[in-house]
C-alpha cells in the first residue's frame, strides 16, 4: 500500500475518531467507546477510498463550530458546537466536492470549436 494511502487511512481515523469522541461526550460518557470506535472505523474506510477533501471540511468544521460555541455560550458548549460543526463541515464538504466534480465533467464534455 502506498504511503499516501496509509496517510489517508490514518488521517481519516484521527479526524472521524475525534468527531466520535465529541459526539460520545455529547451523548454521555457511556457512549464514548462505541462512538470512538465507529468514528475511527468510518474514518479509516473513507480514507481508504480517498476522501481527503471530505476530511479537511470536517476538520475545519470541527474547529469553527467549537470556536463559535465557545464565543457564544462559554466553555460548556464547546463539545456540542464542535460536533455540530463537524457534521455541517462534512455535509458542506460533500456538497462542494459534488459541485467540483460536476464542473470538471462539464469542462471535459464541452467540445472545442475547430480552428480554421
Amino acid at each position: 500500500m502506498p504511503a499516501s494511502k496509509i496517510f489517508d487511512v490514518m488521517f481519516g481515523a484521527v479526524v472521524l475518531g475525534t468527531v466520535g469522541v465529541l459526539t460520545g461526550l455529547s451523548m454521555g460518557v457511556g457512549f464514548l467507546p462505541a462512538a470512538l470506535l465507529i468514528g475511527m472505523g468510518l474514518g479509516a474506510g473513507v480514507g481508504f477510498f480517498g476522501g481527503r477533501r471530505f476530511f479537511l471540511s470536517i476538520f475545519v468544521g470541527t474547529f469553527a463550530g467549537g470556536l463559535l460555541a465557545w464565543s457564544l455560550g462559554g466553555v460548556d458548549t464547546i463539545t456540542v458546537g464542535a460536533s455540530s460543526g463537524a457534521a455541517m463541515g462534512g455535509f458542506l464538504g460533500v456538497w462542494v466536492s459534488m459541485l467540483l466534480d460536476l464542473l470538471q465533467q462539464r469542462k471535459e464534455s464541452v467540445p472545442t470549436p475547430p480552428v480554421e
